[in-house]
C-alpha cells in the first residue's frame, strides 16, 4: 500500500479519494472545511488536512511524506501546483483544467527525475488515451469529440447544474477555442460552431466549440483536423451569450455604490448557486468520439459512446465518477509499473502503449463506466 495525497476534496476529489482508499494509505487536502468534514464523516479510513494549497511554500511541506499526489484543483490554480509538486520532487497525477501549457514542465520533470501525467479525467483525458492508442495503428485523418455532463431535470433558464469546478465551467464559455484544420490551428471564439447532435438516451443536444484539444495540437500535430465540442440542452448557450454580450463576464472593474466589482466575480457568484448539483442530483456523462483515417490500407471509422449516469448504490455522479476514475485508473497504472517514464506526459502519449491503454480501459470498464466501440470502413 502507498501513501497517496489527494489535493481537492470537491466532488471528482472525493471520489478519487475513496477509489483509492480501497488499496491504498489516502489522506485528502482542501481550502474547504465543510468538504473536509463531510468526507472524514463517511470515508473515516480517509484522513483529512485543511490547507491552502496554493500557498507554495505549505504545499511543499505537505507533500513530504507521501508516494504519489493527485491534483484535483480548480485550473486557475493548476499550473502553479503542478510546477510545486515537481519541484519537489513528487510524482504526480493531474486534473487540473489549467489555461497554460504543462508541456512546458517536461524538462523540470525530467530534471526532478518525476513522472506527471496531466489532463487525466474524463475529457481532456479518455478521448487523448483513445486517440494515442489508434495513432500508433492507423493513418489518423481526422479526429473529434465531443462530451458533456448534464442533469437529467432541465431546469429554467440554464438547464444545466455544474458537476465539477464552475469555475473550469465558465472557463470553457470565456476561453478562445482552438482546433486544427488542414494543419492550422485556427482560434475562434467560445460557444461558437453551434450544431445540434441527437443522441438516443436523451434526445437532441446542443454542440460548441471549447478549448478541449489542449496538448493534442502539439503532441499529435501528424493528425491535419482535430476539433472538441462541449454539449448542453439547447438554449442554454444562448443565454450565456447574451450574459457575454451584455458584460456580465467582463473582468473590468465597474463602480455600483461607491464600491469597486468585476462583472465576472458578480456573474459567477450568482452562477454557481444557480449550479450547485445536489449530492443526489441524477445527473449523467455524455461522449462521442470519432477517428477517421487509414488502417490496414482500408479507410476506416472508429467510434467510442459513452453514456453514464449517477450512481444510486455508492451516491458518485456520473461526472465525479467518469472523471474521477480515469484519474485513479491512471494512478494504479503508475504505482503498478505500468508506465514509468520521468518527464510530463499528457494521456496520449501514455495510451499509445497498448498495454497502458488496455490497463485504463479495463479499469473503467470494472467500475461500469464503459466506452463502446464501434468500427466500420469507408
Amino acid at each position: 500500500m502507498k501513501k497517496i495525497l489527494v489535493l481537492g476534496a470537491g466532488m471528482v476529489g472525493k471520489a478519487i479519494a475513496i477509489d483509492l482508499s480501497k488499496k491504498h494509505y489516502v489522506t485528502s487536502v482542501d481550502i474547504n472545511e465543510e468538504a473536509l468534514y463531510r468526507l472524514s464523516k463517511e470515508q473515516p479510513q480517509i484522513k483529512t488536512i485543511l490547507a491552502d494549497v496554493a500557498n507554495s511554500a505549505e504545499l511543499t511541506k505537505l507533500l513530504k511524506d507521501f508516494d504519489l499526489i493527485i491534483s484535483a484543483v480548480p485550473g486557475f490554480l493548476g499550473f502553479a501546483v503542478l510546477k510545486t509538486i515537481i519541484n519537489a520532487g513528487k510524482d504526480v497525477v493531474d486534473i487540473s483544467f489549467m489555461p497554460e501549457d504543462a508541456l512546458q514542465l517536461h524538462d523540470l520533470a525530467v530534471q526532478n527525475n518525476v513522472t506527471a501525467i496531466t489532463d487525466c479525467g474524463v475529457a481532456p483525458g479518455i478521448p487523448n488515451f483513445i486517440v494515442g492508442y489508434h495513432n500508433e495503428t492507423m493513418k489518423i485523418d481526422n479526429f473529434e469529440y465531443m462530451v458533456g455532463g448534464l442533469p437529467k431535470v432541465r431546469n429554467f433558464p440554464f438547464e444545466y447544474k455544474a458537476p465539477f469546478s464552475p469555475v473550469d465551467v465558465l472557463e470553457e464559455y470565456t476561453r478562445p477555442a482552438r482546433y486544427l484544420e488542414n494543419g492550422h490551428i485556427i482560434v475562434k471564439p467560445p460557444m461558437s460552431d453551434p450544431e445540434y447532435v441527437n443522441f438516443k438516451q436523451v434526445g437532441d443536444l446542443e454542440a460548441f466549440n471549447t478549448d478541449g484539444l489542449r496538448s493534442l495540437l502539439y503532441t499529435m500535430s501528424n493528425i491535419q483536423s482535430m476539433k472538441e465540442k462541449t454539449l448542453r440542452y439547447p438554449g442554454h448557450i444562448h443565454i450565456i451569450k447574451a450574459l457575454t454580450a451584455s458584460g456580465f463576464f467582463s473582468t473590468d472593474s465597474i463602480e455600483i455604490a461607491g464600491k469597486s466589482m468585476r462583472p465576472f466575480d458578480f456573474t459567477s457568484k450568482i452562477l454557481f448557486k444557480e449550479w450547485k448539483l445536489n449530492p443526489d442530483e441524477p445527473e449523467f456523462t455524455v461522449m462521442l468520439i470519432k477517428i477517421t483515417g487509414e488502417q490496414d490500407g482500408v479507410a476506416t471509422e472508429i467510434m467510442y459512446e459513452l453514456y453514464d449516469e449517477f450512481d444510486v448504490a455508492s451516491q458518485t455522479s456520473s461526472m465525479a465518477r467518469t472523471t474521477g476514475y480515469t484519474a485513479t485508473a491512471t494512478a494504479q497504472l503508475f504505482l503498478s509499473g505500468g508506465f514509468t517514464q520521468k518527464g510530463l506526459y499528457p494521456p496520449e502519449l501514455v495510451g499509445k502503449d497498448a498495454t497502458c491503454f488496455e490497463f485504463i480501459m479495463q479499469y473503467l470498464k470494472d467500475r461500469n463506466i464503459i466506452y463502446y466501440k464501434s468500427e466500420r470502413n469507408l
